[in-house]
This record gives C-alpha cells, sequence and structure tokens, in this order.
C-alpha cells in the first residue's frame, strides 16, 4: 500500500486530484505539485548514569502502553536531532543531560492514530550525575533503572527500540 494511500487531496490546490507518482510521491493532476513522502526524524536516548546504569520509561500511552521503553520523541522544526534528545529527555524524566553521543539510527513504521508514520530513529547514550531527581511525566508512566547486563529486548515493546536495545547489548 502507498505510504500516501490517505491522502485524496493535494495539499497545494486541495483538488481530489492527488494520484501516485512513484512508490514514495504523490502528484496532483491539477496543478502538477509533487509531495514526496519523507521518514519523520525521531530520536532515543540510552541514558546512563555515574554508576553506569540506565534509566528507562514505562509507556504510558498507546502505542505499546505499559512497555518499557527509552525516553524519547520526535524532532521538532528549527531542532537539531541533539538538542531534541536533550529536550525529550528532560520533557520525561525532568532530568538535565550533560552528555550526547550519537549511537546509530534505524528506520521504523511508528503507528499513530491509525497512520503509519516512517521515522529514522537515531539513536544517543546521554550521561547524568544521578537518576535521583528523575520522575515520569510526558509520556512516561514510571522510571525503571536497571543495570545494562539486566536489559532484555523482548521487554521492549516497539520494534526500532528492541532492534535498538539489541544492538547496544551487544
Amino acid at each position: 500500500m502507498h505510504p500516501l494511500h490517505q491522502f485524496e487531496y493535494c495539499p497545494k490546490c486541495g483538488t481530489k486530484a492527488f494520484v501516485e507518482r512513484n512508490e514514495k510521491a504523490k502528484q496532483c493532476t491539477a496543478c502538477g505539485f509533487i509531495y514526496y513522502f519523507n521518514p519523520s526524524s525521531a530520536v532515543a536516548c540510552f541514558i546512563r548514569n555515574s554508576r553506569g546504569e540506565l534509566l528507562l520509561v514505562r509507556r504510558a500511552k498507546e502505542p505499546a502502553k505499559g512497555r518499557l521503553d527509552l525516553p524519547g520523541g520526535f524532532v521538532d522544526m528549527h531542532e537539531s536531532a541533539e538538542e531534541a534528545a536533550q529536550r525529550e529527555v528532560k520533557e520525561e524524566t525532568g532530568l538535565d543531560i550533560t552528555g550526547c553521543r550519537y549511537l546509530f539510527s534505524i528506520p521504523n513504521l511508528y503507528p499513530y492514530c491509525g497512520f503509519e508514520v516512517h521515522t529514522v530513529d537515531m539513536f544517543f547514550e546521554c550521561l547524568t550525575e544521578s537518576f535521583d531527581r528523575a520522575k515520569a511525566e510526558d509520556d512516561a508512566a514510571e522510571i525503571i533503572i536497571l543495570p545494562t547486563n539486566q536489559l532484555n529486548p523482548d521487554d521492549f515493546g516497539l520494534q526500532s527500540i528492541k532492534k535498538a536495545v539489541d544492538r547496544y547489548i551487544k
């Protein structure tokens, strides 16, 4: 199924003449506008403290409500991936990070309100002195602190996070 199958109207002129051009684009046959469907950027953070423990969150919302997750989310407009990592960690845990190192990326399909959002999930290792002031906020229902050797990819709810945890522990 085409990633833009739910979009029938041209976003430029509003005509119901928005047809598939190729596997990642639709074109308006009325005004000629072509929209290329590119992935959204998202970040996820492995947060370590000075003792080498990792801070995880339990998801408060669907998808994967109640399952483990890494703090993170979508990158906002006019924001770098590092700035998004810092903001998302603060929003979900209340913590300020002192270091943020890019690790790797994984393509993903994120289900959102009946729509599959294609994303490029960028993973970072972030540092903070202590988890003492961490509290579950925003999309997080609970804070979980674990040593790295207790991480199990199957405990996580989202596919890209499972893959990232597996890659991180290896």
